[in-house]
This record gives C-alpha cells, sequence and structure tokens, in this order.
C-alpha cells in the first residue's frame, strides 16, 4: 500500500475528534477583508477515502451545523466522484447545490508517534551479611508505545469570489472511526467559524 493511500484511509477511516479532545486546533488563518456576513448554506466536501467513510462523514458535519441553524449539505449530493474529477464538475454541482459556503476537509498526513515512560516497580530482594534483608530495590522499567497523529486541513471558501476566508490546522490522536470522530471535529470547526462570524453562533441548547 502506497504512502498516499494510507494517509487517506487513516484520515478517514480514523478521522477527526473523539468526544475527549483528542483532536486540537493548530492553527487558524482569518481573511480580514472578507466582508460579506454570515454563510447561510454550506457545502460539506471531505476529500479522500472510500465512499462510504465519505458519505458519514459529510452527513454528519452537515447534521452538526444544521443543529446549529446554518444549512449544511453533505457534498455527495451535488459532487459526484466522477464529478469531482474535473473543475467543470466541481463548479456546476456547486453551483447546483446553491450554497455560498463550501467547507473543504483533507489530510496533510498521518504521523506515527514513539512515547517512551519510565515506570518504577519494586526490584528482587537481596540478602546481605547475616541473612539480613536488603530491598526490596525500586528499579525504572521503560514501557514504549505508539500512536497515530492525523494532520487535517479545513478551508472555507466563499463560493462567489472562490476565495477562501477561514483555513484552519488541526491534529487528531489516536483517530478511530468516522463515526465516532466527526462529531466532535465538527463542534471544534463550527465554533472556530461561529466565533469569526462567518455563520451564525450556535443555538443554546
Amino acid at each position: 500500500m502506497s504512502k498516499t493511500v494510507r494517509t487517506t484511509l487513516l484520515l478517514f477511516a480514523g478521522l477527526l475528534l473523539a468526544g475527549c479532545a483528542s483532536t486540537s486546533l493548530q492553527s487558524a488563518w482569518y481573511d480580514t477583508s472578507y466582508n460579506g456576513g454570515a454563510f447561510r448554506k454550506i457545502l460539506v466536501v471531505g476529500v479522500g477515502a472510500n465512499l462510504t467513510d465519505r458519505r458519514v462523514f459529510e452527513d454528519i458535519f452537515a447534521q452538526q451545523l444544521n443543529a446549529t441553524g446554518t444549512q449544511g449539505i453533505p457534498g455527495y449530493q451535488f459532487l459526484p466522484d466522477n464529478a469531482r474529477a474535473n473543475e467543470p464538475g466541481w463548479n456546476e454541482g456547486i453551483a447546483k447545490s446553491g450554497a455560498d459556503g463550501l467547507l473543504l476537509v483533507r489530510v496533510l498526513g498521518v504521523d506515527t508517534k514513539t512515547q517512551v515512560m519510565t515506570t518504577m516497580v519494586p526490584g528482587p530482594i537481596y540478602f546481605g551479611p547475616y541473612g539480613r534483608p536488603w530491598g526490596p530495590q525500586m528499579i525504572a522499567v521503560p514501557e514504549v508505545t505508539q500512536y497515530d497523529v492525523a494532520n487535517v486541513e479545513t478551508n472555507l471558501f466563499d463560493v462567489k469570489t472562490k476565495r477562501v476566508v477561514w483555513s484552519g490546522t488541526t491534529q487528531t490522536f489516536n483517530p478511530s472511526s468516522v463515526g465516532q470522530e466527526t462529531p466532535g471535529f465538527a463542534k471544534l470547526i463550527i465554533g472556530q467559524l461561529a466565533a469569526r462570524g462567518l455563520i451564525a453562533a450556535p443555538k443554546a441548547s
């Protein structure tokens, strides 16, 4: 399996946040010259992965947007695979959706990290002169663990101008499944967009 294929599979086979804040915002950029107001209708598009995982991601993220009062549209409804393969197909699908914003989510890479920790445990008991016990002594035992870190980029485009108005990168630690990770990821991104006034503020629960 190539590195590129592995990366895209890991993105959507284990993308985006768990409820225990496994995803964090690493950096964000905002176009301060944008004055178009809050977006009302956003087309959510995931890049890469297999068809099933992509649709699960787009469905869940769109549902999270709808719950806040901003209309979210799963990308697959207007951008089937053949349309995503070329620019005219993209333009036509986006136009048909009637969206004024396009949220594009893609993986930047998945890294495997190694962590080494030292744990102190009781050692053996030694007997010295006259049978007197020495110990137990505490000895250091190394523990080696590995975990994956998914680096994801999210861009919000103004459909009218085709310009990026907000961009952010996130890191997700030990991602699991799309269904489990997407709600938390969506909450993080939606909160960032609302803070910039790019979408309506989430409704109070």
